[in-house]
């Protein structure tokens, strides 16, 4: 693979509902310059296919690189590979148990547990409700490991005129934990809500 100047961001699509907003993270990271790393897991596959219509291999395209589930060797596994960190868009509970015990099946929790190892930004957005408290304790553990919890909360202060914005909002906060700043993101005291004097 050739070098790049770029920054790199590990995208990771699970098994859980919500596969829209993997998508539109990488539809993201190729609005703002940054090479996306990607890699679905086996479920997630059904799932875009399912709730968004996008076969594998389109899903694939939308990214720069794409990796392969089963493939533990891939760049993506190692710490030596310089990323700005990983967003796990969605995080099925399955994915989220593997990564917080450090027993990772798949290259998905593989990159995230290297991710993690390495000091860099997880942001998991964990999609499920409700919650038991064994959900809880691992959110915490997590946590506690370093990751960032970011389940998609919609952001009525925004007043999204569509789901697609709705969505564009929630994934466009998520990137901002990585410094990323996304022009759909409507933001408070900007765009909408009280303005800041002198503004």
């Amino acid at each position: 693979m050739a070098k790049t100047d770029r920054p790199r961001l590990i995208v990771g699509i699970s098994g859980a509902s919500g596969a829209v907003y993997g998508l539109r993270a990488l539809d993201a990271c190729r609005d703002l310059g940054v090479e996306s790393h990607l890699v679905v897991s086996r479920s997630a596959a059904l799932t875009l296919d399912q709730e968004a219509g996008v076969a594998l291999a389109d899903a694939q395209a939308r990214a720069d690189v794409a990796h392969k589930a089963g493939d533990v060797g891939a760049s993506i596994a190692s710490g030596s590979f310089a990323a700005l960190g990983m967003l796990v868009a969605p995080c099925s509970i399955r994915t989220m148990s593997e990564i917080a015990t450090g027993v990772t099946a798949s290259l998905l929790t593989r990159a995230a547990d290297v991710t993690l190892k390495e000091r860099r930004p997880l942001v998991l957005m964990v999609r499920e409700s409700p919650l038991h408290l064994g959900h809880l304790r691992t959110m915490v553990r997590l946590a506690e490991m370093g990751a960032i919890i970011a389940p998609p909360a919609p952001a009525f202060y925004a007043a999204p005129a569509s789901l697609e914005e709705m969505v564009d909002q929630t994934v466009g906060r998520a990137l901002d934990l990585f410094g990323l700043s996304w022009r759909p993101v409507r933001r408070w005291g900007q765009d909408i809500g009280p303005i800041e004097a002198g503004a």
